[in-house]
């Protein structure tokens, strides 16, 4: 199956509103899609639609070749979710939450194998309700994981984590993509969308206005580059220009060789983001679904 996700006009209303408005979309097998958007873009009442948990308006969608809407068992066997949150597991301890999710599935990862992956051995046979807010997300996680999904639904799935702990993650994320795990991820940190994404997806008033890797998102890769220099005496000059490494090469032969504190850089990933949703920022953006409210985007630190 080449593409799991397929998605063509997909529309989703709310009363006189459009949530999502004729939204197409085409993941390919084993790879990693960042679906980035504001408040109210439509993103979650998308992943939600994917999932099988809410009803669409009009298009066709086709997940791991069925329709979510009417799929059964078997299907939801072959799919993983890490949701935002978890609630009522609270007297449970790790290890028996993921022995017994692991149980309703055919091929499960071991439990070992599952809270070693997310950081949680040590914390295995705690109670849940005295797990941090961290280690709770990554219980959550394992969850996602433990039934050895073709296709992993990932909302939010670093929220809480420290920064080692959020590599350790996409490292198990790249390890999945590699074995075929086809992922699906929402995040509002774009150093986590560029890291892990083979492709980045924004929604912006229930539309996709941009689709690409996160290298050429919006035109990043030819867009014009910002070159800074200092010249002798300590004046430092900026020059915006399509053609870097010219003038980086006219600077080198006049200063006689290196250019003192020479940068050059080209709109970043968030610099990007925010000029393609800007125009849809100017109001509310049309169609927030109930509880359509994932954070906006940020930049880890």
């Amino acid at each position: 199956m080449d593409s799991p996700i397929r998605v063509t006009g997909l529309r989703k209303t709310y009363g006189t509103r459009a949530a999502v408005d004729g939204l197409d979309l085409d993941i390919r097998r084993g790879e990693v899609f960042a679906l980035l958007g504001p408040n109210g873009a439509g993103k979650t009442t998308t992943v939600e639609v994917l999932e099988g948990f809410r009803r669409r308006d009009g298009g066709t969608v086709e997940v791991l070749g069925e329709d979510p809407e009417g799929a059964g068992l078997a299907w939801r066997n072959r799919i993983g979710i890490v949701l935002q949150t978890s609630t009522g597991l609270d007297l449970l301890t790790p290890r028996e939450a993921l022995s017994s999710t692991a149980k309703v599935y055919r091929t499960p990862r071991r439990v070992d194998d599952v809270l070693d992956a997310v950081g949680l051995t040590d914390k295995a046979d705690d109670r849940i309700g005295r797990l941090s807010g961290g280690q709770r997300r990554r219980l959550d996680v394992g969850l996602g994981i433990v039934g050895s999904p073709e296709l992993l639904f990932l909302d939010e799935p670093t929220t809480g984590f420290d920064p080692q702990a959020r590599r350790d993650f996409w490292e198990l994320v790249s390890g999945l993509a590699g074995d075929g795990t086809t992922i699906l991820l929402t995040t509002h940190y774009l150093d986590e969308a560029e890291h892990l994404a083979d492709r980045v997806g924004v929604i912006a008033g229930g539309r996709m206005v941009a689709l690409d890797t996160p290298a050429n998102l919006g035109g990043r890769a030819v867009s014009e580059a910002t070159v800074t220099w200092e010249e002798p005496g300590g004046q430092r000059h900026t020059e915006r220009t399509s053609t870097p490494t010219e003038l980086v090469a006219r600077l080198s032969a006049r200063l006689g060789g290196e250019v003192p504190a020479l940068t050059v850089t080209r709109p970043s990933l968030e610099d990007t983001y925010l000029s393609l949703i800007a125009p849809h920022l100017a109001g509310t953006a049309p169609g927030a679904a109930p509880g359509d409210v994932t954070p906006d985007l940020e930049v880890s630190r």
